[in-house]
């Protein structure tokens, strides 16, 4: 039997309903100052959009010490009607202060593992899936030093690996890492952000690798590749691989949400869900929000 690990415990992945498979309702990097994702009221008005235009599901791949707020999700998820799932993890290196990473040095398996079976901190919430990333066309030493925990916790629990891909890139050395080296099975592995890189032969090979694809924004930072999105996942389903095919948000900066005149988690529901349903077919829709996200975060928990 497997299930999704949500914030309020394990459910079916039918229930998790329409999905936004990438997303923040909380987030804080040194990296985007001022811009957090901190307000408590922002999240629930995000939330609660999406419900209205039918969202029963939202993935915050926020991972470990970027503001998680996880002790806050069970409550949101409840007074919204939304699943939510939260994320273990690590981001880039830059993300972080350098003795936060020498603490994690020696255990962050046991870090992760942790935070999918007994709880993220003290909230008791358990994370549903280890987020990590790769770098603009490489994998760093940190990369690979991420990849290896969420490769070992992943054959310890089940749990699902996401991967931010730094500008779309690198996606088949993460597949390397992964699933050849490592031996995660590709079905395991979602890579986030190919819709920065459209580059169709990159695409194609790693679909045929059997790891979900999943297409983000939009995006101010990467508006120049935004508008190529729906040409590629139209790509990939005509070639085939349409459950291999994921669609989130990923809201990561207090502007961009729709509470404060951004395109927000709404915007998913509200403008690309109608036009992939238009161009390729209520079906493909159906399956790329509602059956694909069901198969890719759920587990087999141990």
């Amino acid at each position: 039997m497997t299930a999704v690990r949500t914030v309020l415990g394990d459910v079916p992945p039918e229930s998790l309903g329409v999905c936004d498979a990438h997303d923040h309702l909380f987030f804080g990097s040194p990296r985007l100052p001022g811009q957090e994702l901190r307000k408590l009221s922002a999240a629930r008005g995000e939330l609660t959009a999406f419900r209205e235009l039918g969202g029963g599901g939202v993935v915050q791949w926020t991972p470990y010490g970027l503001g998680r707020r996880a002790a806050d999700l069970p409550a949101l998820s409840r007074e919204t009607g939304v699943q939510v799932v939260a994320a273990t993890g690590l981001h880039q290196a830059v993300h972080y202060a350098d003795d936060t990473l020498a603490e994690l040095r020696c255990g962050l398996t046991d870090v992760f593992v942790s935070e999918l079976t007994e709880g993220i901190g003290t909230s008791g919430v358990r994370a549903g899936l280890v987020k990590v990333a790769g770098g603009f066309h490489h994998l760093d030493a940190h990369a690979r030093w991420t990849m290896i925990a969420a490769a070992e916790a992943h054959h310890a629990t089940d749990a699902p690996i996401a991967v931010h891909l730094e500008l779309g890139t690198g996606a088949l050395d993460v597949l390397d890492l992964l699933c050849g080296e490592l031996e995660v099975p590709p079905q395991r592995v979602i890579l986030g952000h190919l819709n920065r890189s459209p580059d169709p032969v990159v695409h194609r090979e790693a679909a045929m690798s059997g790891c979900y694809l999943a297409f983000d924004g939009p995006s101010r930072a990467n508006h120049a590749t935004d508008w190529r999105m729906p040409d590629s996942v139209r790509a990939l389903a005509d070639a085939g691989f349409g459950e291999r095919l994921l669609l989130g948000g990923d809201t990561t900066t207090a502007a961009a949400r729709s509470v404060n005149g951004g395109p927000g988690m709404p915007y998913l529901l509200r403008r690309v869900r109608p036009r992939l349903a238009h161009e390729l077919g209520e079906e493909l829709a159906r399956r790329v929000f509602t059956e694909n996200p069901a198969r890719a975060f759920a587990a087999a928990w141990r």
